[in-house]
């Protein structure tokens, strides 16, 4: 073979080369790709895993059955649909939500997760869609006395794990008992174990007073104002695809018609 025809062999190995290096480029770059997307990854396992806990009025189960419903239930299986796969609902302890998030075990958290300076930090959430508070829950027989939060710094107050209210207890200075969940908070004052609960004010609503679970206990005194949001992966490419789904369902009055049916209209950020 002559010096001329080895060069040009060579050149056509560099080019081509060259051209499978662009490829391998262009392919670890494509948002469209599953390597780097969210959404992708979602919709090739055909399923949307959505981190929830037992929180009436976002996220419960009807006696009786084993379907999942509530504001946020409802809301993210209009999501899944929208995204051609299935809503699976998974129960997490909300202390680990962001290890759960990471770790591919579920593909967001939404639960009336109020978008705290740490959730923030944590995960990348979606805009805010309901305004909330906590709440001081307390026997309806003593809620003359525990009227302000000064009224309640003696008081033994049951708190879900790593929740806002137990940020909020903390940063008041209050004795705190960690539960489960804002459920077994409820519980822990019906059985006189403590003496108060703090909990989202949309979960008092459905879960205290007149004509509830709780007819023995009330809510007195909110202490602070907050919002919930849908928390996805880091750099999860879902976030905007949800912001522009939740604009829409908004819009075409989706989101009414289901804070209608769990009575949180007055709470929706439009």
């Amino acid at each position: 073979m002559n010096k001329k025809l080895i060069a040009l062999v060579l050149a056509a190995v560099m080019v081509v080369a060259c051209f499978a290096l662009a490829a391998c480029g262009d392919k670890t770059t494509d948002p469209t790709d599953a390597a780097s997307s969210d959404l992708a990854y979602i919709k090739d396992k055909g399923t949307l895993v959505i981190g929830i806990t037992d929180y009436a009025p976002m996220d419960f189960q009807k006696e009786g059955s084993e379907e999942w419903v509530g504001f946020d239930a409802d809301l993210a299986k209009k999501f899944a649909e929208s995204l051609g796969v299935k809503a699976e609902f998974q129960l997490i302890e909300w202390d680990y939500k962001t290890t759960e998030l990471d770790g591919k075990t579920i593909d967001c958290v939404w639960n009336g997760m109020t978008l705290t300076e740490e959730v923030k930090t944590a995960m990348d959430c979606s805009k805010a869609y309901l305004h909330n508070q906590q709440i001081v829950i307390v026997p309806a027989d003593k809620a003359a006395d525990y009227q302000t939060a000064e009224a309640c710094k003696d008081l033994q107050f049951a708190v879900e794990n790593g929740s806002a209210g137990e940020e909020v207890a903390t940063e008041l200075g209050f004795k705190i008992t960690e539960v489960e969940n804002q459920a077994s908070a409820l519980q822990e004052v019906a059985a006189g174990t403590c003496d108060a609960a703090i909990i989202d004010s949309l979960m008092a609503g459905a879960m205290v007073g007149e004509g509830t679970s709780y007819a023995n206990l009330t809510y007195t005194v909110g202490l602070n104002n907050e919002e919930y949001g849908v928390g996805f992966r880091k750099g999860s490419d879902v976030v905007e695809v949800f912001n522009a789904f939740l604009d829409a369902a908004i819009a075409d009055g989706t989101v009414d018609a289901i804070a209608e049916t769990y009575d949180v209209q007055a709470a929706l950020i439009k």
